[in-house]
């Protein structure tokens, strides 16, 4: 089998199929030969951080994947924020009952009190600036 390369979709062809895909209109007008050690080498998933690309002659190679876009790192880090504030607000109520009942144990107390930090440190998050956040630590107490 012999393959080309699309530096326009990124994907690879087979020359032996370029009628069937120009009969269907989805045959690139800059499909370049390969030679099989090329192919074998970009048809697989690239390295980790990496997708497959073209290079300046049009070939492939392996490029750096692009950060996510503002608004898909924003979306992101507040649907983080919002479960981590479900789960604080979860951790926090069965331990705030035993405190104003006052029948909390000291472990209680001290688990309540760490659980408060944190679901305030969540809250005090601008998630506008989602790639600079540092997430605060889940309480270890039980």
């Amino acid at each position: 089998m012999s393959y080309g390369f699309s530096a326009t979709t990124k994907a690879f062809y087979v020359y032996e199929d370029k009628e069937s895909y120009e009969a269907n209109g989805n045959w690139p007008e800059d499909v370049k030969p390969v030679s099989d050690q090329v192919w074998e080498k970009y048809c697989m998933q690239g390295p980790e951080g990496k997708e497959r690309g073209a290079n300046k002659r049009g070939l492939p190679c392996w490029v750096d994947i692009p950060a996510p876009a503002k608004e898909t790192q924003t979306a992101v880090a507040n649907w983080k924020k919002g479960l981590l504030l479900e789960k604080a607000g979860k951790a926090i109520a069965p331990l705030q009952d035993a405190d104003d009942l006052g029948i909390a144990s000291e472990a209680e107390k001290a688990a309540l009190l760490a659980w408060k930090k944190y679901r305030v440190l969540l809250n005090r998050i601008d998630v506008e600036h989602a790639d600079k956040i540092t997430w605060p630590e889940v309480p270890s107490v039980a």
